[in-house]
């Protein structure tokens, strides 16, 4: 069978447009490219301006995690200007946070990623049938309640926030919000319906508490069939057609991991600055390559042009880089063919490699030794991966697994409020300074870099999990991880490749969902569409 090359555009189902184009030979992936088709230069607008229009502008970047732009810049700022923050404004930044995360958990899995899973290519399965029934857009059993319970946990965000998605409550020194009894016992009962009526009657099938006992994937097997109710649930469902629909098998990606870690112990964050972010992280950082750990350093970040839409072809730290864009038609002459720009981080010995950010980036991390009492230690997902391999399957369960976590956390967040004590210390605003702040999205790390000079800022660099995860090749070759997870993919049929759907959507790209399929040869469009049900 010839080579053929399918250029699927866009990819994605929420925001901005990711075009990938594939070379298939024999049914399967031998080589892609993911490109971003959308230019935004908002470090551009945001050079020389006050150094709070971070606050402002970044959330603007993403109507989804708005709430996670906020929270990386409000940092950024605290330390540019070696701010104080009291514990009740780290515990409300810590609620906000993990509370919008949560909102996208059930509403991506449902309404973005589970849709694919009534493909017709999938109609010989004996558990097709129990697939549509659930997750079919709209009128799936499982569909609808999810998303709609989604929204519970921003409701908690707006308590404290004002509004959700774009508010702007975290500043420099704290939060701007005096909560009262009676919203932190409306913020627990929001979240009580959120755990009761979707987390664990509907996704688990048990409590939260048994599901966190899963210490490794035998485990995890051990669980499925250890009732019918968790037989039966969502999870137990999803584990079960993954592996009979083969999702289990492929879309590995580069399998080497990045997360920057968020949510800080209130006591040990109060001064923020670079140095003392880790030892302070709840949910840690940490850089995992070869089976080895390291923890996360800022200043081992560089950003690579040699393939973006931007002047130049070297890589920079985000201190000292720049965004400055060229015409695209001029840029595919030097064989650049993507907006975004292709992240590297510097791992002692192996140079500058391209790594996955997200969930499952987050849960390895958490896998690592030597985690202080506070600090989340969880095994379960290096198990997984050392067992079985990474995955589309592994990926979404990364996801999906966050959700007892976060509910676990943030009850205990909302108990340890003190109402009596002070949300925010006025800050100094220094002329000049450096900051970094960082997060961990929903979709993966998110940092923002900034430099201030005469009270104006000179430099800001975002990088987000997306870029982390579609950017192109970089200076010396090598894909991203995208890019890197579709090769090996199957595609049965080239005029509905879902598989290549499936990959791309389990990294839940910030970018959105029309596909056209070009044979490579001849440049005959093989078909347009949608792929599976998206509008």
């Amino acid at each position: 069978m010839p080579a053929i090359d399918l250029f699927v555009s866009p990819l994605g189902r929420v925001e901005g447009d990711l075009d990938v184009r594939v070379t298939v030979e024999d049914g399967i992936v031998t080589s892609a490219w993911t490109e971003a088709a959308m230019f935004r230069g908002f470090e551009m607008i945001l050079k020389g301006k006050d150094p709070q229009a971070g606050l402002i502008v970044t959330p603007r970047i993403c109507g989804i995690c708005g709430g996670s732009h906020l929270y990386k810049a409000a940092y950024a700022l605290d330390v540019a200007w070696r701010t104080q923050v009291p514990p009740n404004a780290t515990l409300i930044r810590n609620i906000g946070q993990a509370c919008e995360t949560m909102q996208s958990i059930p509403r991506y899995f449902y309404a973005l990623f589970a849709i694919d899973l009534t493909n017709k290519n999938y109609a010989r399965s004996p558990l097709y049938d129990e697939a549509v029934r659930r997750f079919a857009p709209y009128v799936g059993t499982s569909y609808a309640p999810a998303v709609v319970l989604s929204s519970k946990p921003v409701e908690i965000y707006a308590i404290f926030g004002g509004q959700w998605p774009h508010s702007s409550f975290m500043v420099p020194g704290g939060v701007m919000c005096a909560p009262t009894l009676s919203d932190v016992t409306r913020s627990i009962a929001v979240l009580e319906n959120w755990r009761n009526n979707w987390l664990e009657k509907q996704w688990l099938g048990c409590s939260v508490e048994r599901w966190l006992d899963n210490r490794t994937w035998a485990d995890v097997l051990t669980w499925v069939n250890e009732n019918e109710s968790q037989y039966n649930s969502d999870c137990g469902f999803f584990i079960r057609y993954c592996m009979d629909i083969g999702l289990d098998s492929y879309g590995a990606g580069v399998g080497n991991y990045l997360a920057t870690g968020t949510y800080f112990e209130p006591s040990m964050y109060e001064h923020p600055t670079i140095d003392g972010r880790n030892s302070a992280l709840i949910c840690r950082s940490g850089v995992y390559v070869d089976g080895r750990w390291w923890e996360f350093d800022q200043a081992r970040v560089r950003e690579d042009v040699t393939h973006s839409f931007y002047r130049g072809t070297k890589a920079r730290h985000p201190f000292e880089g720049e965004t400055r864009p060229i015409d695209p038609e001029a840029g595919r002459r030097q064989g650049k063919y993507s907006w975004a720009k292709s992240p590297r981080y510097e791992v002692p010995g192996l140079g500058y490699i391209p790594l996955e950010a997200g969930p499952l980036a987050r849960r390895i991390a958490a896998g690592a030794p030597n985690a202080a009492p506070f600090q989340d230690y969880d095994p379960l997902f290096v198990d997984m991966v050392e067992k079985i391999g990474s995955s589309v399957m592994v990926r979404q369960l990364a996801r999906m697994h966050e959700a007892s976590k976060y509910y676990t956390w943030t009850r205990g967040w909302l108990d340890q409020l003190d109402l009596h004590e002070t949300f925010y210390v006025k800050p100094v605003e220094h002329e000049s300074g450096r900051g970094f702040g960082s997060t961990e999205a929903a979709r993966g790390s998110l940092s923002d870099w900034i430099v201030i000079e005469d009270g104006k800022i000179a430099n800001y660099q975002v990088v987000t999990p997306t870029a982390w995860n579609i950017g192109p090749r970089d200076g010396a070759q090598l894909l991203g991880p995208i890019e890197q997870a579709l090769v090996g993919s199957p595609v049965l049929d080239p005029e509905d490749p879902v598989e290549v759907g499936h990959v791309a959507r389990s990294f839940d790209s910030c970018l959105v969902c029309t596909v056209h399929a070009y044979d490579g040869k001849t440049g005959r469009e093989l078909s347009k569409f949608v792929v599976n049900g998206a509008v």
